[in-house]
């Protein structure tokens, strides 16, 4: 067996231990995971496409997961004030409850050395950037390192929506940045 065999390998395991671990009373592992990117997107990510394009699956799969969600009391959906068609999600104060649970694999990251997990994180985000490039994936990253951010003087802007921008999305994920892919 290669090294890269090897490194997909665990890399499978270590996601399946995750998903495992990620049934929670009436949650499953896609509908945690919806709810964790909806908790680290900014108000701009948090439409059904883009909750779909992040995890690697269909719009329809997505929009159904949302609904589900919504029905179970963890999300909310909000219309937007310019087009009334268009919605994304927020968490509810139980959507986020449920998160503060730690995964497995969470736990066991915090029971390596400090470099170790900096180097972990260095060749993931690596392997993520050549992974979504080869299937020409989007890439998503913090609002503040988004070529559309713009800095003020009262604050942030996003050019591409013509928007200001809170100091909380700043530091949230943004689908529209080209630079750096996060997981």
């Amino acid at each position: 067996m290669t090294s890269e065999q090897k490194i997909r390998a665990l890399m499978n395991r270590l996601a399946r231990l995750d998903s495992a671990s990620s049934w929670s009373g009436d949650l499953n592992p896609v509908q945690r995971s919806a709810l964790e990117y909806l908790r680290d997107a900014n108000r701009f990510s948090r439409s059904p496409s883009h909750v779909a394009e992040f995890l690697g699956t269909t719009r329809g799969t997505m929009s159904q997961t949302l609904k589900a969600l919504l029905r179970k009391g963890f999300v909310e959906e909000v219309r937007s004030e310019i087009d009334k068609r268009s919605i994304s999600y927020a968490l509810t104060r139980a959507g986020i409850a449920v998160l503060e649970e730690d995964s497995v694999i969470a736990v066991a990251l915090t029971r390596l050395m400090d470099q170790g997990v900096v180097e972990l994180e260095s060749g993931l985000r690596q392997t993520l950037r050549q992974a979504l490039a080869l299937n020409g994936g989007k890439s998503f990253g913090q609002c503040k390192s988004c070529r559309y951010h713009q800095t003020a003087n009262n604050g942030a802007f996003c050019q591409l929506l013509s928007l200001p921008i809170s100091p909380e999305d700043s530091e949230k994920i943004c689908i529209e940045h080209e630079e750096a892919a996060i997981a």
